[in-house]
């Protein structure tokens, strides 16, 4: 029996021997070049999620029991959800990606827990 091993190489090139130079000094408020470039906290992060459902009413079902729940972050998360057809389509917005984070980790136990539901109560029955 052969194993087969395969050696990752570095995503980034990797310094060897040479000093890494640090940003010039800026004079002025702030001093360093790193306050000078925009922080990722500034821009907005959108994440998009599309959920295929096997019937419109299941999608329609999902939704209504996801989107009674609201952002606990006092609106830094703006999170909206909707359905075409079969599919409910989820999405988020935020200035925070930790934030953003946190709100989809969350949705999605809450989606899964849904779709467990659903599975063991079966497809629903049409009124």
């Amino acid at each position: 029996m052969t194993a087969l091993v395969a050696a990752a190489a570095p995503a980034f090139p990797v310094a060897r021997g040479r000093p890494v130079s640090r940003p010039r000094h800026v004079p002025g408020p702030g001093g360093d070049a790193a306050s000078k470039i925009p922080r990722l906290e500034s821009r907005i992060h959108v994440f998009a999620l599309c959920v295929p459902f096997p019937s419109g009413l299941e999608a329609e079902i999902a939704c209504g029991s996801l989107a009674p729940d609201a952002e606990p972050h006092g609106g830094a998360v703006e999170k909206q959800l909707t359905v075409s057809g079969s599919v409910m389509a989820v999405r988020w917005r935020a200035k925070d990606p930790r934030l953003l984070r946190i709100s989809i980790m969350t949705f999605l136990d809450q989606l899964s827990l849904v779709m467990q539901t659903m599975r063991r109560f079966g497809p629903p029955v049409s009124r």
